[in-house]
């Protein structure tokens, strides 16, 4: 293979004089309104299993999405899907660092953004994610909408302080929300003082470590409600709530229903 000869186009491209653009950009938009709704450029997304890509509306409301949102959140059709909002979908605290950016995007003061931020894996649970976001414009340039794409973060984006401050807490209270975790044990697992680690999650998630420990619980919980058929009681144990009644209580406060009505409305 050493010498293999280099792939390369069988000419050099011929630009087009520009004389024609006008009339080829008028084409393209034709071409482009042609398209059905489900055969958008979103579907590709279907088959890159390491990227989601989603798209919304200037009110916040999600219009498209590839594959790996439906899943993540146990829809099944478009039917599940148009209309959700972040704060459908996500914890009060994540959806607002969600929506924020996109207000900087519809307001025009940003024209991209890139950062590291707490995302859910397959499971329902917490894990980062690199977000690029970008503005849709209408074919009056106005901004119409918010579209992005979500990929897990590669070595350099691993050494950010933020990750490697927060990243092992994170992943102790993945590992262990099932059990009888305690922030303390936590924060001296990650030698860090509970203060230091409190202000840390206060400053990057917006809530204390023990918000984000319930909200863990509560996000697994989601999970094995909406894919198996256990008992609530099971499902509490396992998720690392005292009882049935905290599982209810906290369940309700975080989810804004009980388990029993987030799985009835889950099917």
């Amino acid at each position: 293979m050493r010498n293999a000869t280099p792939l390369r186009p069988t000419r050099q491209p011929r630009a087009l004089p520009k004389r024609h653009l006008p009339t080829l950009a008028r084409e393209r938009a034709t071409w482009v309104r042609r398209l059905a709704p489900e055969s958008l450029f979103h579907r590709i997304f279907d088959y890159l299993p390491d990227l989601t890509f989603f798209a919304k509306d200037a009110r916040g409301r999600l219009m498209v999405a590839s594959r790996r949102i439906y899943e993540l959140y146990g829809l099944s059709d478009d039917h599940d899907l148009i209309g959700l909002t972040d704060f459908d979908l996500n914890p009060d605290s994540m959806a607002r660092s969600y929506t924020g950016d996109d207000e900087r995007l519809l307001s025009g003061q940003a024209q991209v953004i890139e950062r590291l931020e707490l995302w859910f894996d397959r499971q329902g649970l917490p894990d980062w994610a690199h977000v690029t976001k970008l503005p849709l414009k209408d074919t009056r340039g106005r901004v119409i909408g918010v579209m992005g794409v979500l990929r897990p973060p590669d070595a350099r984006e691993r050494q950010f302080p933020a990750f490697n401050v927060l990243s092992q807490a994170v992943l102790r209270m993945r590992q262990g929300f099932g059990g009888r975790l305690t922030i303390e044990t936590v924060a001296s697992e990650c030698g860090l003082s509970l203060r230091a680690m409190q202000r840390q999650f206060q400053r990057v998630f917006g809530l204390t470590p023990q918000e984000f420990l319930i909200k863990t619980r509560v996000a697994a919980a989601c999970h094995l409600l909406r894919t198996t058929a256990r008992a609530l009681s099971d499902i509490a144990t396992d998720c690392g709530f005292a009882d049935q009644s905290s599982f209810t209580q906290l369940f309700r406060r975080h989810a804004g229903v009980t388990p029993g009505q987030y799985r009835k409305a889950a099917r």
